[in-house]
């Protein structure tokens, strides 16, 4: 990655005039004309911040990366319109057929298309483009066009094919990896076909294999550097609040956070342990970590499914995390039913649950789905790090392995500490992991070493 850091004075050629004597404001504005006068708050590059414009060069990927309110979205849709507008109205630009690809396609079209910030507030009359809902498509008079995509289908990139993409909010994409996989085969026309990302950043994979490649740039940016655009409550407060915390530095700065301090699993661990294989399994078990309220603010319900190899001493067992297939907002039934279908999936022969919050209930709701359902309750008597210590020691053991497209899990691993989980809300996938290699392998392994009294 080349990066371009735009350093801590941020001014753009309005800042510039701004501060000018009024002698120089008066020069610059009587000899730009009334053509210019009227063109001047579509001329992106008089107002855009440093880190807003493209970098110099032939890279492939520029990602913005910075903190809420920098500017990024802002300059996502600018850059757009730099690619698909001409010198006139109807003159081609450098790109055609561009990809729009948000979280979601209300998103794409509330935030990315018509935002305070979006392509058709930046737009100037005579180059608006028309929104085409039914299609979800966006088309310039020159004929260029630009198709909206969900990050939740990335199938839905499979077949159409483009010149220049714009990307929203990777990192918190719940399917980042297939998507932008998708999107790198779809980007095939033209001599040089170009992505915007713009993104707060995550801690996760798809972000930093993006980051590392050669052909990627990145510009920077903390949310003050936008400070003249934003409430000065909602800074104050932000500032107050998450001043010198991880979420602020990460949240506000901008900054890509490397593993918490003491972090019982970090990054390059995982990195180390992903397979693209798993061979054949002896036990597979989903372990449930369930949310007794629903909703959207509720906790989500962690549901994890792993499978291990239990043969010969236990110091040779193996164990293989297949997938996380946690779920959030769907009530009692729902995380039941989703847990019912990991089972059937991948095999299970067992459904694992904590029940301190629900108790009894817990089982119940899940025998209302399946009543033959092979169940064990587990209650918590010890915190959440001293059951996650020995299963973070089998990891540095090497004897855990993870298959692809465990993002949100591996996240909240990377934030589970010694003095407790640094993440927002409750590490509930990592709880159903937890869960899940203390029924296959913590647990026999230590029933296995103890010791056998002889009754005489």
């Amino acid at each position: 990655m080349r990066s371009t850091w735009s350093g801590p004075d941020l001014r753009s050629g309005a800042d510039w005039l701004a501060s000018a004597p009024a002698a120089v404001r008066d020069i610059f504005l009587s000899e730009i004309g009334e053509g210019g006068l009227c063109a001047l708050p579509f001329l992106f590059e008089f107002w855009a911040l440093p880190h807003q414009l493209p970098p110099e060069g032939d890279w492939r990927s520029w990602v913005i990366m910075g903190g809420r309110g920098a500017g990024k979205t802002r300059a996502g849709a600018e850059w757009v319109r730099s690619m698909v507008e001409g010198g006139k109205p109807f003159d081609e630009g450098e790109a055609q057929r561009v990809a729009l690809v948000g979280e979601t396609f209300d998103q794409v079209r509330d935030v990315m298309i018509f935002g305070e910030s979006g392509i058709m507030q930046c737009s100037p009359p005579d180059r608006r483009p028309q929104w085409k809902a039914s299609e979800r498509k966006l088309v310039w008079p020159n004929g260029a066009e630009a198709q909206a995509f969900s990050a939740h289908d990335p199938e839905g990139l499979r077949g159409p094919q483009f010149d220049a993409a714009w990307v929203d909010e990777l990192a918190k994409w719940k399917k980042a990896g297939e998507t932008w996989d998708m999107l790198q085969f779809a980007l095939r026309l033209g001599e040089r076909p170009r992505v915007c990302v713009t993104t707060t950043p995550r801690n996760v994979k798809v972000l930093k294999d993006l980051l590392a490649a050669p052909s990627t740039v990145m510009t920077h940016a903390p949310t003050e550097a936008n400070r003249a655009n934003l409430a000065e409550s909602f800074l104050e407060e932000v500032r107050a609040r998450y001043a010198g915390t991880r979420l602020g530095r990460q949240e506000l700065d901008g900054v890509l956070l490397a593993d918490a301090e003491g972090a019982l699993w970090t990054g390059s661990m995982l990195d180390a342990v992903r397979v693209k294989a798993v061979p054949e399994l002896d036990r597979v078990v989903v372990a449930l970590d369930p949310a007794v309220t629903g909703g959207s603010g509720a906790d989500a319900c962690g549901i994890v499914v792993v499978g291990a190899q239990v043969q010969g001493a236990p110091e040779d067992w193996r164990a293989y995390v297949l997938a996380d297939r946690t779920v959030q907002g769907v009530g009692p039934a729902g995380w039941a039913r989703a847990a019912i279908d990991a089972m059937d999936e991948f095999g299970a022969e067992r459904l694992v649950a904590e029940i301190n919050q629900g108790g009894q209930l817990v089982e119940e709701v899940v025998r209302q789905v399946d009543p033959l359902v092979p169940f064990r309750a587990v209650r918590a008597s010890r915190g959440k790090v001293a059951r996650a210590e020995p299963v973070a020691a089998l990891y540095e053991q090497g004897r855990v392995f993870h298959v692809a497209r465990l993002e949100a899990l591996e996240e909240q691993m990377c934030q589970m500490t010694a003095r407790g989980f640094e993440g927002q809300g409750s590490p509930d996938r990592v709880d159903a992991l937890v869960w899940a290699l203390h029924e296959l392998v913590v647990g026999p392994a230590a029933a296995f070493r103890r010791p056998r009294v002889r009754v005489l």
